[in-house]
Formats: structure tokens, sequence, C-alpha cells
């Protein structure tokens, strides 16, 4: 949050959580964010209405923004829309591939014929290709990419629990028109930016498929264990909670044997002697693990993991989750009063003012006036 950014302004023709989680960002920073939806708003709104009667997905996504509603079919509209973007600084849309240039208005040409423009177009598979012209909704690209296949437990693959492939996509996006600002600040020159939900998360799926490729030939799927590093995951402890905890390198496996299971010869044992060694034991060493966590509670476990110098923690639900010590939140302003979110990861030390979340069209009328045809 801060003003970094006050004096750009940014056109964004966005919907659902990749693209308003860019310019989420960029009006944290200070810029202005003219949000153009539908005459119906974005289906976002729409999602649920479990915060105050409104959507938990556009509460958090869309603070700071304007919004008005046009219709990119209308050509009285395409010509504002076009207004509005010769006197801004970003240009972000999210729309299905091609949409946007058959009207004109496609990154490329926009670019082209406004150089200081940082054009931003996030696409799911990319303009191009076999996968194109699919809707790549957040489920469809975990799928695709290998992810569900690596997300689950051995019987079932399953889709990582938040819209993982839009928020890869979204920070992708903020980065590079951040990226794109400074290098205009030196060279007066714009670019075009194109970022895809598949390309975002195919970049973090780089371990599992370099081991697949190199080595691993089977996707593992390890529940809340994880797939390649042991012991890592969560064990029962007498109490019935779970703790979770991790061994990184060798240091602190022998570290785990003396002081947390208080066997040092489980050290030494050539079935754990390494990593590899015990991720291929897994089920052994679980066994034993679990029958020393069996013999504490919680708390103990806890301590006794402390002492020892091992990373640990909690497997909590929502509820705990929600109530963490280290959750930072900050307000924003509805039509429908204030609501608590959680705060962005990166917030400097000033303080912050309370962003407002758009009606529709709410500003509709000011910014037609703003960008009238003279």
């Amino acid at each position: 949050m801060g003003t970094d950014l006050e004096g750009i302004t940014v056109i964004a023709v966005e919907q659902a959580v990749a693209a308003p989680l860019a310019t989420c960002r960029l009006a944290d920073a200070g810029a202005r964010v003219i949000k153009v939806e539908r005459s119906d708003g974005d289906f976002a709104r729409h999602y649920d209405n479990f915060v105050n009667g409104q959507s938990a997905y556009f509460v958090w996504l869309n603070r700071g923004k304007e919004s008005i509603c046009l219709d990119i079919k209308v050509p009285a509209d395409q010509r504002l829309l076009e207004r509005m973007i010769a006197k801004a600084d970003v240009f972000v849309q999210n729309l299905r591939p091609g949409l946007l240039a058959s009207i004109g208005l496609g990154g490329a040409e926009l670019q082209k014929r406004y150089p200081r423009l940082i054009v931003c177009e996030i696409t799911g598979f990319g303009e191009s290709g076999p996968r194109a012209h699919l809707k790549a909704y957040d489920l469809i690209v975990q799928a695709e990419a290998g992810l569900c296949a690596i997300t689950g437990t051995a019987s079932d693959p399953a889709r990582v629990g938040v819209s993982v492939c839009d928020i890869a996509a979204g920070e992708r996006a903020h980065a590079a028109i951040l990226q794109a600002l400074l290098a205009r600040h030196s060279t007066g020159i714009g670019r075009r930016i194109l970022v895809s939900l598949f390309d975002s998360i195919a970049d973090w799926m780089n371990v599992p498929i370099l081991q697949y490729l190199y080595g691993q030939r089977v996707a593992m799927r390890a529940g809340v264990n994880h797939p390649t590093l042991a012991p890592y995951g969560a064990y029962i402890c007498g109490d019935g909670a779970k703790v979770i905890l991790s061994v990184q390198n060798e240091r602190e496996w022998t570290a785990f044997c003396e002081l947390f299971l208080r066997m040092p010869e489980v050290s030494k044992d050539e079935r754990f002697r390494d990593n590899l060694a015990r991720v291929r034991n897994r089920v052994v060493l679980d066994e034993l693990i679990n029958s020393m966590c069996a013999d504490l509670t919680e708390a103990e476990a806890h301590a006794r993991l402390e002492a020892s110098g091992i990373a640990y923690g909690r497997l909590n639900g929502l509820e705990g989750a929600a109530m963490h010590p280290h959750l930072r939140f900050m307000d924003v302003k509805t039509a429908r009063g204030n609501v608590h979110v959680i705060a962005p990861a990166a917030m400097s030390e000033s303080e912050s003012p309370i962003r407002a979340v758009p009606a529709v069209d709410q500003h509709g009328t000011a910014i037609r006036a703003e960008f009238a045809e003279d």
C-alpha cells in the first residue's frame, strides 16, 4: 500500500481473478485504476454473497478502483474506451483471445498507435496453439498443467484449494507491468506483455516435471506429506492433534533422531541413510515417527521439536487459520460497510489508507464526462 504509482492511470477491461489481482496491486501502490465492466458487472461479483451480501472474490480484488460499465459491442462505447486508453499509462485485459482485436483494440494495434502505452493481456493458454481457444478457468489449467496429478492422496488427484493459476498469472502480470514502467522511465517506450495462466503455473511445475523427465517417472501424490523429502508431513499425536514437521538435511536428521525420537541409532540405519533412502522407506519411517508421537500430546511434541531445532507447525483448519496470531488484516470500504481482508504480503511501514470497493458503474457518469469527445 502506498503512493509510489501516483500519477499512473490504468484502464482494465477485466473480470474474475487474474487481471483484477494484478490491477489491485497497482491500485494499492497508488495508481488510478478504472475498471471497465459489463452492464451486470464483473461476473466475480456474483460468485457468492458471503461477505455482507457481497462476493468474497470481488471484495478481495477490487479495492481502490473506479467502475464504469461499457458495452464494447456498441461503437460509441468502443470510441470512449479508446479515448480512455489513449490517455492511460497501462491497459490490462483478460477477455477471450481476439475479442478486443476484432473491434480494433487488440494489444498489438494499441501499442503501435500509442507507443508509450504498456499493454498487458492475460489469457488461459496464450494467443495461439491447440488450446488457445479453450475457456481457461482455473481448475482446467490446474488439470492441463499436471498440478492436479501431484496434488491429493495416493488414490485421488485433487484441485489446489485456491485459484492458484489465476493468482500466479495475476502476480506475474503485476511484476511485468512494474518492470515495463521502470523501462519506460528510461526509454520513453511502452511494451506489450502477454501472460497466460498455463505459462504462469507451468513455471511453478518445473521441479516435478524436471524430476519426471530426468528420473522419477511417476508423479507422486502424498497428501500433506512432501513427495520427495522425508520425514516431512503430518503425524498424529496421542491427543488426536496432527503436528507438521520437516527435516531438510542430514544435520537436522541426526538431531531429529537424537533429540526428538531419542533413538540416535536410527540415524545410522541403512534404510534411512539419506533423503532418497528415507523416501523409499517412508512407510516404515512414518510408522516409527507416529509410534513416538502417539505417546506425546501436541504441546509435548511441539516442545520437543523446538528443543531439537526441527521445523514444525500445526495442521490448522479454517478456524485456526482465521485466528492465526500472525495474520494481518486491513479494512476496505464497501457499500455494505467496512470489511476486514487479509493484508497484502508486501507492505511499507507507513499507514495505509482505507480503500473502497466500487459499486457497479459507480463512477460511470464522471468518467464519461472526463473522457467525452471534444
